[in-house]
């Protein structure tokens, strides 16, 4: 598209950060706008796929997430009780020398936030958006009265709780799952715990203890985790009332070597109750309006696949707002590019989750022995290695990306000193470093 468009971008999250870079870089003006007063992250750790990391290396940023990050090889989950492995998916069991990272929350955000802020894209904060006003060119209705606009294409990534969905014709809000975690950003520990590896023990399907090393949120801190805890979010008060030491006592008995963990915590509320729900739009798009991240997609984060899908559909949504003649050409281009791997990989997480989060006494039981034993077969342990990374279907050649050439060892790794060396590097720094697509 060779003339410059008027764009809103609705919420400040990875999704609509990276946006908001693409179209800035494409030569489009763009505003974000964010209901919070101040730009933040919400959570605590994720995994970079393959996936979500080549769209940040088409940004030139993957230097500098690396740089904070833990390079993941392995996710590993054990039963409780027994110790037999449950779960065990190597990335390196695919060629292509595929990791993933493992980040703190704050510094996907820091590292998106800090780019847009050197390309000096207009943020509105404080701006509750109640719905928009459509027209030859919508405007944004806002909940203080406030019109803003108006604008040549508005971009809805403002989560699962979207308002603006609703002007596609999908009024439907997530479908609230049964279970959700408590979890914790706490400090790294070595004793018994892989720096490379997020691992997980089991009791059947009620119960999902997990510790993924997460690396720093900015340059200054000391490694962290990120210590996660399944339950129902109706029996978060029940917990809570038999108190601190009950609630650790069962943990420890599940995984003693947690206690290196949960001997950090001193109150509940160092802890963040999660809530899941699953939602997956038909077709994320509107008159002059594009649906992004969850906002047209969300699920339980069995998978790790979240922030990925977000990364994902902002440089789809880029890519065809590049290649084609005007806006309505280039949200159907969207549409189509982004179809088959959302749904695909929907579907996937609603049919896994059970097995790992549910009260079913029998898939749990199919899962120790019968998957188990699958998942060491060839091709099992290669569809596991994809399916984690995000590529059991293409993700990349519809939406104009070519997958980034990883190196043996990302730059980095949570190393401090790399820490140190990488802070505050421009996109221009890191572009000369990392694969783009011309």
């Amino acid at each position: 598209m060779g003339i410059s468009l008027d764009i809103a971008v609705a919420g400040a999250g990875p999704a609509g950060l990276a946006m908001a870079l693409y179209l800035k870089r494409a030569g489009h003006r763009a505003t974000i706008f964010e209901r919070f007063e101040e730009p933040k992250p919400v959570g605590s750790g994720l995994i970079l796929q393959p996936t979500g990391l080549t769209v940040l290396a088409d940004l030139g940023l993957l230097e500098d997430i690396m740089a904070l990050g833990s390079r993941i090889d392995r996710l590993h989950g054990a039963d409780a009780s027994t110790g037999r492995t449950v779960l065990d998916v190597r990335y390196d069991a695919q060629r292509g020398r595929r990791f993933g990272l493992a980040v703190h929350r704050a510094a996907l955000f820091g590292v998106l936030y800090r780019a847009v802020q050197r390309e000096a894209i207009a943020i509105e904060t404080g701006v509750e958006i109640e719905a928009l006003e459509t027209g030859e060119r919508p405007t944004l209705l806002c909940a203080n009265g406030r019109r803003a606009g108006p604008f040549d294409l508005i971009i809805d990534a403002s989560g699962a709780r979207s308002k603006l969905r609703r002007s596609a014709g999908d009024a439907g809000a997530p479908r609230p799952l049964t279970y959700g975690a408590f979890w914790a950003s706490l400090g790294w520990r070595d004793d018994g715990f892989d720096e490379h590896a997020l691992l997980q023990r089991y009791d059947k399907a009620s119960v999902m203890i997990g510790v993924l090393p997460i690396g720093r949120p900015d340059p200054y801190t000391e490694k962290m985790a990120a210590f996660f805890w399944s339950l129902k979010p109706d029996d978060a008060e029940s917990v809570q009332a038999a108190g601190l030491d009950a609630w650790k006592d069962k943990v420890v008995r599940l995984w003693p070597q947690a206690e290196a963990f949960t001997s950090q915590i001193d109150s509940f509320d160092q802890l963040s109750l999660a809530r899941y729900g699953h939602h997956t739009m038909k077709r994320p798009a509107g008159r002059r309006l594009a649906i992004i991240g969850d906002a047209a997609h969300s699920t339980s984060p069995q998978l790790g696949q979240g922030a990925n899908m977000a990364l994902l559909d902002a440089a789809a949504l880029a890519h065809a707002l590049a290649r084609t003649q005007n806006v309505e050409a280039a949200l159907e281009a969207y549409v189509q590019a982004r179809r088959w791997h959302v749904r695909v990989f929907q579907a996937l997480s609603l049919a896994f989750t059970p097995f790992y989060q549910s009260d079913s006494v029998m898939l749990p039981f199919i899962r120790d022995r019968l998957v188990a034993t699958i998942a060491r077969i060839p091709p099992a342990p290669q569809f596991l290695a994809s399916m984690v990374a995000g590529t059991a279907i293409d993700p990349f050649r519809r939406i104009g990306l070519e997958e980034a050439d990883w190196p043996d060892r990302p730059v980095g790794s949570g190393s401090r000193e790399t820490n140190f060396s990488h802070a505050g590097n421009g996109a221009g720094a890191a572009d000369s470093q990392v694969p783009r697509r011309p």
